[in-house]
């Protein structure tokens, strides 16, 4: 991040494993804290989180494990976290040009051998134009941009000549990619309609979203089994499994629990209202609840706001504005929504701890049941 206002990472959310969440007090983290035993927090360049145990790259390039898997690597580029396996991109020892992929199991603490490894060779750069390769985005989309890496075997995986990559995402069973164009393309599981091809069926191969033909995306997220992505002019389209209200519509669950929230359009909590039946549609009828959107479905965020940036943990949902605010909504048992308390919510929140502190963020990545936002001083007017 080039940034040049002070800024820092802040976490919040499940930290049972001791991952570095705020103070590290307790299982929970209620609201916005930043990273404890980082001094860190402010020289972080990017974060990768797992369920038991996140990966913090430095912008000097030092990997560091903290949780239920621990340990520390220099000439570290990137890195990538899942339960059954850690992948960093390092420099490549000795002279020429690439970088080397290593995978590592968790708990290796990076010692030893990986459990294998590969030169990495970015393709040559091609002039702009019509058939231009597109700069590959982070892991787990390679930088040649023909691969990706999977937590399970094989762990290198191909993708197909045509598909002009910029930036992959996992879920829980399905994959996520966005073209160079900013064309969508999604395949895998289907059965919570994640995939957002109007059924439940699975994919074997990645298939374009026809429902987004035409639009140019610049954000996608996966989350357990929900799916999330934002266009170039800042609209958000989300679709897959409600269960937890992470699509931002009306879910039994939350109605049962007398937790389903409507408020003003702002929603932003300022009157605290809470209502005990089902959301109400405009002409004063209940809404339908929703436990699974099989189709891309528009989303407005209060005060006509413009998204930036997403991110999906297992079943909730986080969006950067354009203006640096940040809105989440679902499950929310661990305090992973950052609004100081562990309601779930199926109506975006703006968290309110970065606009009490004049803080504009500006990245957030979401861990399955927990987030990390990295928020720098606003510009004073």
């Amino acid at each position: 991040m080039a940034e040049e206002r002070p800024g820092a990472w802040f976490g919040f959310g499940f930290c049972g494993f001791g991952q570095a969440l705020g103070s590290g007090r307790g299982r929970q983290v209620h609201s916005p804290e930043r990273l404890r035993a980082q001094d860190a927090g402010a020289d972080v360049g990017s974060v990768s989180a797992s369920w038991s145990y996140t990966a913090f790259v430095s912008r000097a390039g030092r990997v560091q494990l903290s949780g239920s898997a621990g340990g520390a690597a220099d000439g570290c580029r990137d890195a990538w976290a899942s339960e059954t396996l850690l992948v960093v991109l390092r420099d490549r020892p000795g002279p020429g040009p690439g970088a080397e992929l290593q995978a590592w199991a968790p708990g290796s603490a990076l010692r030893g051998e990986p459990l294998w490894a590969q030169t990495v060779v970015p393709e040559a750069k091609r002039e702009e134009g019509p058939g231009a390769e597109a700069q590959a985005g982070p892991l787990p989309l390679l930088p040649c941009a023909r691969a990706y890496v999977s937590p399970r075997p094989p762990f290198c995986r191909p993708l197909a000549p045509e598909l002009r990559a910029r930036r992959l995402e996992l879920g829980a069973e399905h994959a996520l990619l966005l073209g160079a164009a900013g064309q969508v393309f999604s395949w895998g599981g289907g059965r919570h309609g994640q995939l957002g091809h109007g059924t439940l069926e699975a994919e074997p191969e990645p298939r374009p979203l026809e429902a987004l033909q035409g639009l140019a995306v610049a954000e996608v997220a996966a989350g357990g089994w929900h799916s999330v992505c934002v266009s170039e002019t800042g609209d958000i389209y989300i679709w897959g499994w409600n269960e937890s209200g992470q699509l931002a519509l009306p879910t039994r669950s939350l109605a049962e629990d007398r937790k389903t929230v409507t408020g003003e359009a702002t929603a932003l909590k300022e009157a605290g209202s809470e209502v005990t039946g089902p959301a109400r549609a405009e002409d004063g009828a209940p809404d339908p609840f929703i436990a699974v959107q099989p189709f891309p479905a528009l989303l407005d965020l209060p005060l006509g706001s413009d998204a930036v940036k997403a991110s999906c943990g297992s079943r909730h949902t986080a969006v950067v504005t354009r203006t640096g605010e940040l809105y989440t909504w679902g499950w929310g048992k661990y305090g992973q929504l950052g609004h100081k308390d562990t309601t779930s919510w199926d109506r975006p929140c703006r968290v309110e701890y970065f606009v009490d502190r004049q803080l504009q963020v500006m990245a957030v990545r979401c861990g399955p049941w927990n987030t990390y936002v990295y928020a720098v001083d606003r510009e004073k007017s």
